[in-house]
């Protein structure tokens, strides 16, 4: 295990949260989420953490060049059928546990689910639909983009979340582990949750524009910060969180494909960060923990050995 100074890590959490202050200014002094240019603020920000790691390797030098892919995570892949075969869960797991949150929702009766006629996303549908056009079937659309979930969590959303995991999984859960894996989890959960300040200030996930918003942020990313982070340390590996993800970042939304027409529903209670979230992510944590998952870490992959004729 690779240690380094507490100063860099201090520094790096600085740096990241200064980095997203500073890329969101233009929202706070313009208008908000509804600047035409947040979709590629928040775009941008979502690599301050990147950017914070890799000023932090370079100017403070906690890791020998040599090793700083490998601490990060990035590269070798080894053991690689590992690492794949995480990457293969990370891409279709979190649709499964974004799915029993809305169950969870549900359950509780924080939600009116139409499961046969998807009355909601129906009116939604009728809403875009330009007049004397016939809008396809719900469920025809709600299966294309299920369809599409894995395949955008692969691609445009891994590009995005490689930002944040580079930072977050690839940097912070490796210099947090000598403090023990809950410590590391939780600690790196809450400090990216309390980045995300800038914009859910704003109203950005829940709607809030107090301290609320930041708290349900954090209580969501501690939650999906352990499960993300487990497979950081199960593989030794960032590509598995990246993955993971993308794919949150995909099916975050899909109540909205399955609630009742004429009903309302409260993301800070649905959602996938809200607190049916926690309550979904809570379950699989208690399944890692009594598997013995949570104690299966293999230490970074060392360089291959030489091998001599």
């Amino acid at each position: 295990m690779t240690r380094i100074r507490p100063s860099a890590t201090i520094t790096f959490i600085i740096l990241a949260m200064g980095l997203a202050w500073l890329v969101a200014i233009p929202l706070w002094l313009g208008g908000g989420l509804a600047d035409p240019l947040s979709s590629l603020l928040i775009s941008v920000m979502m690599y301050t953490p990147a950017v914070a790691a890799v000023i932090v390797l370079l100017v403070m030098r906690p890791v020998p060049r040599g090793e700083r892919l490998r601490f990060l995570g990035v590269w070798p892949l080894r053991p690689a059928k590992r690492v794949v075969w995480m990457s293969v869960l990370a891409l279709f797991g979190p649709m499964l546990v974004v799915a029993a949150s809305v169950a969870v929702a549900a359950l509780c009766g924080w939600v009116q689910l139409d499961l046969v006629n998807f009355s909601g996303f129906d009116q939604q549908l009728q809403a875009v639909t330009p007049e004397g056009v016939t809008a396809p079937p719900a469920i025809v659309m709600i299966m294309s983009q299920l369809v599409m979930i894995p395949f955008a969590a692969a691609t445009i959303n891994a590009v995005l979340a490689f930002g944040e995991e580079l930072g977050w999984r690839g940097f912070l859960i490796p210099a947090l582990r000598p403090l023990g894996t809950w410590p590391t989890l939780l600690i790196s959960g809450a400090v990216w949750g309390v980045w995300h300040a800038p914009v859910v200030l704003l109203g950005y996930n829940f709607g809030r524009l107090d301290i609320t918003g930041v708290l349900l942020m954090t209580g969501g990313c501690i939650a999906w910060g352990v499960l993300l982070g487990w497979l950081r340390l199960r593989t030794a590996s960032v590509w598995p969180a990246v993955f993971a993800h993308g794919a949150l970042n995909a099916c975050g939304a899909l109540v909205t494909l399955v609630y009742a027409a004429g009903t309302t529903f409260d993301m800070a209670l649905v959602g996938p960060l809200g607190v049916a979230g926690w309550i979904a992510c809570a379950i699989v944590m208690v399944v890692l923990a009594l598997t013995g998952q949570l104690r299966k870490q293999p230490e970074l992959a060392r360089p291959a050995e030489s091998k001599h004729p």
